[in-house]
């Protein structure tokens, strides 16, 4: 088996993988304290798990309650219930978790919603769907990542991932166009951010996930429609959430401390065809 072991710069001895039959990257987060969106479940549940297991803080927001997955002592987290696209409890949140934990180093915005009944084609779909949609999935990061840059230019560094999606990357026959601009809107965004930020020694990338089983996709509910949906990906299944938060700690790590303004699909080749 190979085992790749990997640390965060001036953070000591690698630690050390766990056993396993997959090559694997562990990393030392300790001191650092990371917001991640869409943490009650599925990517962001994960990546906050991969944080605090490796000895970070998290700042954990969802609409939906606290999981009872979740890693780490309790001292090493904040859960916050409640609404992205709240500008007043984003700020209180992040803000709280910065005065408990004493500093913000990292942003994940992962936290998004897919509806597939009512997100459809821009031509026949309700324009109060379309900015629901938008508020979701684009907007939140705003209020998200207005309320951590001052955190981390006080720190003077620190780095943010975004998820967008190959769905706006590419058409579908059954299309849902308010998330896929949005989503398309997301990537534009972390460029820009990466720009503007790049003189405060802030990163800023955004990962975009293929076809990925989590509870946004409840639809693939069998073995039979799991298996229809892997045809379409040349690596033959669909990816883990494990496996988009495994991307998302490396580009939030010092190991990724020269990758800024890149886009980084996770799809098991989906795009090639």
């Amino acid at each position: 088996m190979d085992v790749f072991r990997a640390r965060d710069r001036n953070r000591g001895q690698p630690i050390p993988a766990a056993d396993g039959n997959t090559c694997m990257i562990t990393y030392d987060f300790s001191g650092r304290v990371a917001i991640v969106t869409g943490a009650g479940g599925g990517m962001g549940l994960q990546l906050a798990n991969l944080i605090l297991k490796a000895g970070g803080s998290v700042i954990m927001i969802d609409l939906k309650e606290e999981p009872d997955t979740v890693s780490g002592a309790d001292k090493q987290r904040l859960y916050a219930q409640g609404d992205l696209t709240d500008c007043g409890f984003v700020d209180a949140t992040i803000n709280q978790g910065a005065s408990r934990f004493g500093r913000i180093d990292f942003l994940a915005n992962i936290a998004g919603i897919l509806w597939f009944d009512r997100d459809r084609s821009l031509l026949e779909m309700d324009l109060e769907i379309w900015n629901q949609v938008f508020d979701i999935n684009l907007k939140s990061m705003l209020h998200t990542t207005r309320a951590a840059v001052p955190h981390m230019r006080r720190n003077g560094a620190g780095a943010m991932v975004h998820f967008s999606s190959t769905q706006c990357l590419r058409g579908d026959p059954k299309p849902q166009d308010a998330y896929s601009t949005a989503k398309a809107g997301v990537g534009a965004l972390s460029r820009s951010l990466a720009m503007q930020l790049a003189s405060d020694n802030i990163r800023s990338n955004a990962i975009f996930p293929g076809l990925t089983q989590t509870p946004l996709q409840a639809r693939w509910n069998t073995e039979k429609k799991r298996a229809e949906v892997a045809q379409c990906v040349p690596l033959g299944r669909i990816g883990t959430a494990q496996e988009l938060a495994s991307a998302a700690a490396f580009l939030l790590s010092d190991e990724a401390s020269y990758i800024t303004g890149a886009d980084l699909v996770v799809d098991g080749g989906l795009l090639l065809r």
